[in-house]
């Protein structure tokens, strides 16, 4: 199997995104390090004011890179992802996630 791709798009409660984003930067370099991880990238909207963009604020958007499905998995099941979920549980509304890959 390719590369596999991942975007991963996480709505965070009002009120609750510098907890949210203070959490996640501070995972942020465990999981570059992960065996499999090219690349790892938290990102946030900007207003661009262009017709279909839906902005929101209050969503984070991470897009991933992984070198094959099992290492995405290993990395799903990581002590530090999911030390990572429990601290953001009462933080995060929904999670929405694409794994994807490119076309040949």
């Amino acid at each position: 199997m390719a590369v596999v791709n991942v975007i991963a798009s996480i709505s965070v409660k009002t009120g609750s995104l510098a907890d949210y984003l203070a959490v996640l930067k501070a995972n942020v370099p465990s999981v570059r390090k992960e065996k499999g991880c090219i690349e790892y990238i938290p990102m946030m909207d900007i207003d661009s004011k262009l017709p279909p963009q839906v902005f929101d604020k209050n969503v984070v958007t991470i897009f991933e890179k992984w070198a094959s499905l099992g290492t995405l998995h290993a990395h799903l099941g990581s002590p530090h992802m999911n030390d990572y979920r429990e601290k953001v549980k009462n933080m995060v509304e929904r999670v929405a996630v694409k794994v994807l890959q490119e076309v040949d």
